[in-house]
């Protein structure tokens, strides 16, 4: 009877657990599409005293307010949850609490004024700035083609700042892939990589790639500069330590400053928004990062393949893995190359493997129209849901500094995947230092 009894109550014990557990999933599933199908109710626009649109355009990238604690990186028209201008840019988590959009209304040209929702993104990280959406309701019959964010409803539209609406016309894909590279600081220099890096991209099929950058050497800008007049590269610029204290870390217990990572999660979520209508995928990784299919020739019928195994997914993630730049390999030791700073990667075959208790990181490939917020790592919140893709299919190659320094040689796992590209590779690498002159 006693075993009879604990054989029951052990049968109910895990149905209620499983139960437990399909519920949470069901109701996880559930909240992530409810936060993502947000309806936005009718905006409430006054005109403030019959003022006309005016205002001076903004110029920069980062745009600060009078405040000093809000920052204005683009706005951009966004449908998919009602008739919205949604405003990337940089606030401080606690100070800034009411902000209102100045609406260029046409035909008639005249100022509405609409309040707005400030979400500012959960990853911040413990830093006191952080990326936010400013989500404000088109005003009806209104047809805006500009917008001012203010801190009052009431005020003088000559004094603000004025910026486009992006995105207002819909537009067929110009590329397949985009690449988001933020943010480029530290008079960043490592040009083999980099050149390795996009050259490896645009045999993968990649376009276009966009650099923020901060900062960088006089070599390294003209290679840039190499890459613009191609038409591969589109150049952001991100002065951002001009308005912030930045850091170069990723929390603020390891340094205390405004913001993380030179603003990485603003400029990132800006890379989406601005890629939305011209790109069919967007690809968030560093310079340093390259997504390596396996069982493809190349990211078009990778995802091709992906999608069709997961259809109404556009979030792919894969799998960071290190290939330290302290282990070489003396193979493809190209003379041209040696004058040329930076890691030279394919003599970097040597990956560092999992670690039981560590968490590999994941970069992504995404359907920007599927995307409304992104951190570093995974989006924030989307509609549809991500897919980890497993390691057989892709990785992440990622050569950098050792995470695991301690390890010999022996210890790491030899991994030549990248050696299939290498004809390639080394053609295109000597053609652009040969194009730019280096």
């Amino acid at each position: 009877m006693i075993h009879s009894g604990k054989k029951h109550i052990s049968t109910i014990v895990c149905v209620l657990i499983f139960g437990i557990i399909f519920i949470y999933s069901w109701k996880s599933h559930q909240l992530q599409n409810n936060i993502s199908r947000k309806i936005f109710p009718p905006a409430k626009a006054v005109t403030p005293g019959g003022q006309l649109c005016r205002g001076k355009p903004a110029q920069n990238t980062i745009t600060p307010l009078k405040d000093n604690r809000t920052f204005i990186i683009s706005p951009y028209f966004d449908d998919r949850e009602g008739k919205v201008t949604r405003v990337i840019g940089i606030v401080h988590h606690e100070d800034v609490k009411e902000l209102y959009c100045w609406f260029c209304c046409q035909p008639h040209n005249e100022i509405q004024v609409t309040s707005s929702e400030i979400d500012v993104h959960s990853d911040r990280f413990g830093f006191p700035y952080g990326a936010a959406d400013i989500v404000c309701v088109e005003p009806e019959n209104c047809d805006p083609t500009h917008v001012s964010i203010h801190q009052s409803p009431h005020g003088n539209i000559d004094q603000l700042p004025r910026f486009e609406i992006k995105n207002r016309k819909a537009e067929t894909f110009s590329v397949d892939f985009t690449v988001c590279i933020s943010a480029m600081f530290g008079n960043y220099n490592n040009v083999l990589q980099f050149i390795q890096s996009m050259e490896m991209y645009k045999i993968l099929g990649v376009q276009k790639v966009v650099v923020y950058k901060n900062s960088c050497s006089q070599l390294m800008e003209k290679v840039l500069k190499f890459y613009m007049k191609e038409g591969t590269v589109e150049i952001i610029p991100w002065p951002i330590n001009s308005y912030l204290k930045v850091s170069s870390k990723w929390h603020f217990s390891m340094d205390a400053k405004d913001i993380g990572y030179y603003g990485q999660i603003t400029a990132l979520n800006d890379c989406i928004y601005r890629n939305m209508q011209r790109s069919k995928f967007v690809v968030l990784n560093d310079a340093d990062e390259i997504i390596l299919p396996l069982k493809h020739p190349d990211w078009k019928t990778m995802m091709s393949s992906l999608q069709e195994q997961n259809p109404g997914t556009g979030i792919f993630l894969f799998e960071n893995h290190i290939f330290p730049e302290t282990i070489s390999t003396p193979v493809f030791n190209i003379s041209s190359w040696n004058t040329v700073p930076g890691v030279n990667i394919l003599q970097h075959v040597h990956r560092e493997p999992d670690r039981k208790e560590v968490f590999n990181p994941k970069k992504m490939i995404i359907d920007p129209r599927r995307v409304i917020q992104t951190s570093v790592h995974s989006v924030l919140r989307a509609y549809g849901t991500s897919v980890n893709v497993p390691m057989d299919v892709a990785l992440i190659y990622h050569c950098r500094v050792p995470l695991q320094g301690n390890l010999p040689k022996e210890s790491l796992i030899r991994d030549t995947s990248l050696w299939k590209y290498n004809s390639s590779l080394i053609m295109n690498v000597n053609k652009v230092l040969r194009q730019a002159v280096l």
